[in-house]
């Protein structure tokens, strides 16, 4: 089969889990999903030998990929993805793409341009100068950013509750809600329980539905958090655009912006504002489409 139809190999790897899709013309040969557990994308021989080890596992015994792409969560520089785009075609004799995963998004919903804007445990953007080259903002992980992710609504939430309670406020929806969720008794023992969290990114973010729970019972608190997660990520899409990004469209995927209306209809409100013009644009197919989509093009 492989002789006659070259088999393709689109891999999109999460901050939580890894899909690969391979194709052989139009036929789907595999569609494989994973954990990302062992994805260590800053060391580019470890991280080429992982996905060799995927593509072993996914694809049937035997067959080779004429072309393959990867988009990775956490690699965050051109020279890291090259790093890891000539590690891995020691393991492969075909053209390889390795790109960060947002990167994914454009292609994956059949544009040829425009701005792939991530929101789901983190937050971050991509888009293509007129030379191509690519430029990437946020990005920049719990402890540092990720406004309007998942993580970062959580840390904005302790924030606005601690401030809450120095004015002397009583708990409202949302501090009874993180109290709950991070077991602990009193507001001022929130900065302690986020401190210890050994993977903030991942152990802060899976408490984000107490801020969209608290918000839909009316806490202002809530509310508020979430307008500013939505006008950051309309901001992310600004920064792009006056670096000389094309922005018409913005193609946005991710589990926290797609899941919760309240974030998205912040979020596309700021974008009129921020950005007159910008059309958002919901992801439908699953990221991995445009890894295929790149790995088609390299042939």
């Amino acid at each position: 089969m492989q002789e006659t139809t070259p088999l393709v190999v689109g891999i999109d790897v999460g901050g939580t889990k890894t899909h690969l899709r391979a194709y052989a013309g139009d036929a789907p040969v595999a569609d494989h999903v994973r954990t990302s557990s062992g994805w260590r994308p800053h060391d580019p021989v470890a991280a080429a030998g992982w996905l060799a080890a995927l593509v072993a596992d996914a694809l049937p015994k035997g067959a080779r990929p004429a072309a393959l792409a990867m988009g990775g969560h956490a690699c965050e520089t051109p020279r890291q993805c090259t790093q890891i785009r000539t590690a891995l075609q020691l393991h492969f004799d075909a053209p390889a793409s390795v790109v960060g995963d947002a990167q994914l998004l454009v292609p994956a919903a059949g544009f040829d341009k425009g701005v792939g804007l991530v929101a789901g445990t983190g937050s971050v953007a991509v888009g293509r100068l007129a030379d191509g080259t690519w430029v990437q903002v946020g990005g920049w992980g719990a402890a540092l950013g990720d406004e309007g992710g998942a993580a970062g609504l959580v840390r904005e939430a302790a924030r606005a509750v601690w401030a809450a309670h120095d004015c002397g406020a009583e708990p409202d929806a949302l501090a009874r809600g993180l109290l709950d969720a991070f077991g602990v008794a009193e507001v001022p023992a929130l900065g302690a329980a986020l401190e210890s969290a050994k993977d903030i990114s991942a152990q802060w973010g899976r408490h984000a539905p107490v801020v969209f729970a608290a918000a839909e019972t009316g806490s202002p608190l809530a509310r508020a958090v979430i307008d500013e997660g939505g006008r950051a990520l309309a901001a992310l899409v600004g920064l792009l655009a006056a670096r000389g990004v094309v922005v018409d469209d913005v193609v946005v995927a991710g589990t926290t912006v797609l899941a919760q209306p309240l974030l998205y209809d912040a979020f596309t409100s700021a974008l009129a504002d921020r950005v007159p013009g910008a059309r958002p644009q919901p992801l439908e197919v699953p990221p991995v489409e445009g890894a295929v989509a790149l790995a088609r093009s390299l042939l």
